[in-house]
């Protein structure tokens, strides 16, 4: 056990785990911070995309000691009251269905706008969180209308 240093959401946190935890159990069972999601495992499915420094990462395959010192962005840091544009869009557009996906989605979303606060479809469609409902329709709506663009 090693206690680690990490901003979470603006918050600084001194974490004692294991080296090799993943960031994700970190802000899940540490923190108490269970908008990211545990999906795949592996880092293909997305739901445990949280933004790292300005780098949208899967969560679930980051060890601890790796990411010591950094500044770390997730769901639960957009807004307290779903007041961030993106998850406005997700809710005017109806997203989500299951939903599991969605809080990684919307990180994919956020992290997308801030770098190209315009994008094309094909932009969009260049986002890899994985949606097993298929809601792939309503989410580049719901870009395109946090963007401020039309579909």
């Amino acid at each position: 056990m090693k206690t680690f240093k990490l901003t979470v959401n603006g918050v600084a946190h001194n974490i004692t785990a294991d080296p090799d935890t993943p960031l994700l159990w970190a802000l899940r069972e540490q923190l108490g911070l269970t908008g990211t999601k545990y999906g795949c495992g592996v880092g293909v499915c997305g739901a445990c995309s949280v933004i790292l420094e300005g780098d949208l990462v899967r969560a679930c395959v980051v060890r601890l000691e790796d990411v010591a010192g950094m500044s770390v962005r997730t769901i639960e840091g957009l807004s307290k009251d779903r007041s961030h544009p993106v998850q406005k869009a997700w809710i005017q557009e109806q997203a989500p269905q299951c939903g599991y996906c969605q809080s990684g989605m919307v990180m994919a979303a956020v992290h997308l706008l801030e770098a190209n606060p315009r994008p094309t479809d094909a932009d969009i469609d260049g986002i890899t969180n994985i949606c097993r409902c298929g809601t792939y329709p309503r989410i580049r709506r719901a870009i395109h209308r946090a963007a401020g663009a039309k579909p």
